[in-house]
């Protein structure tokens, strides 16, 4: 059985030099400093080293903590910050870099990839031209794409396209909920984060899509965020509040139409998450290689009480290997 990271960050050159020499133009920068690449789009920062940039390194990192493939997805800033023609480019850029990845290092890397959703059109194009490249496996979004929330009907084409591929929509913050209030303390991570998940998962079920769209999986990352700890809340306002009253379903009933990551960073919850959804619904992730992620993703699986060997070896990587078609 593989082992599979389905989240695992990267940033290729051919994307920072792209986001450097245009995005200035745009009032982004991007400067080297110390080892560390630090960047920034508008309202949005992000620092980084060379370990998500060199391929060959990370091939040996990988190697290291005895994971055979990554899943390669974009992190902050994304490209919705960039003017949409700024953003089909960074997206094409990352796009061609991972496929290209993936035929260096063809049973290491596959590519999840990235669209300029805040253009619909022009994501659906580059949705479209993505999926034929060699490698690419699944669709990168963020929890709201610039304040927009996923189910405003603009997307669904996109979504639409999605479920007709056959791919899982992996899920990201990157401008997250509570700005004003989650300034100190590196609360914008360590709260908005997992807040802005679960905001973002709300509004797929109560605004309609996973019944508009009933074989679209999405993956969700850090244990789910809040949703898997919420339903409960959430099932009781569907019961008591005129705002759901359009709702049909349980809220319990889509616990099972996603998929989470093991990045729950306690052993009991993820624990309470395998209860709760099922050994078949949680996936191997790692946040490679920023200080928020795991250092060593199977010791974390390893440590969850109770898995037995098959359902150790499903979240490992054969769940991820039906999400991803491989």
């Amino acid at each position: 059985m593989q082992t599979i990271d389905i989240h695992s960050h990267w940033y290729p050159q051919e994307w920072i030099r792209l986001f450097e020499k245009d995005g200035a133009k745009e009032s982004a920068s991007i400067e080297r400093k110390d080892g560390k690449y630090f960047l920034k789009a508008k309202q949005i920062t992000n620092v980084f080293d060379e370990r998500f940039v060199v391929v060959d390194e990370r091939v040996k990192a990988m190697d290291e903590r005895r994971i055979d493939v990554h899943a390669l997805s974009l992190t902050t800033p994304m490209v919705y910050w960039a003017s949409p023609q700024l953003g089909l480019s960074l997206s094409q850029a990352f796009n061609d870099a991972a496929s290209s990845a993936h035929k260096k290092h063809p049973k290491r890397f596959v590519g999840l990839a990235m669209v300029p959703m805040h253009a619909p059109e022009l994501a659906l194009k580059e949705l479209e031209r993505a999926a034929k490249l060699p490698g690419m496996k699944g669709l990168y979004l963020a929890t709201n794409v610039n304040g927009e929330e996923l189910d405003d009907t603009k997307f669904w084409d996109v979504y639409a396209k999605c479920e007709e591929l056959g791919w899982t929509i992996f899920l990201h913050p990157v401008d997250t909920i509570g700005q004003d209030r989650t300034k100190k303390y590196y609360l914008k991570n360590l709260c908005g984060n997992p807040y802005d998940t679960g905001v973002a998962v709300a509004h797929l079920i109560f605004g309609g899509v996973m019944d508009r769209f009933p074989k679209l999986g999405f993956n969700l990352p850090h244990a789910g965020g809040t949703f898997p700890w919420l339903v409960g809340r959430w099932e009781h306002g569907r019961t008591v509040r005129p705002e759901l009253k359009h709702m049909k379903n349980p809220v319990g009933s889509y616990l099972k139409r996603f998929t989470y990551d093991t990045i729950g960073h306690d052993d009991r919850i993820n624990a309470a998450l395998v209860k709760l959804v099922g050994a078949d619904c949680v996936t191997l992730g790692s946040d490679y290689c920023f200080d928020m992620g795991l250092d060593d993703p199977l010791a974390t699986l390893n440590r969850i009480a109770g898995l037995s060997e098959k359902d150790k070896q499903a979240i490992a990587g054969g769940n991820a290997q039906k999400l991803l078609n491989l």
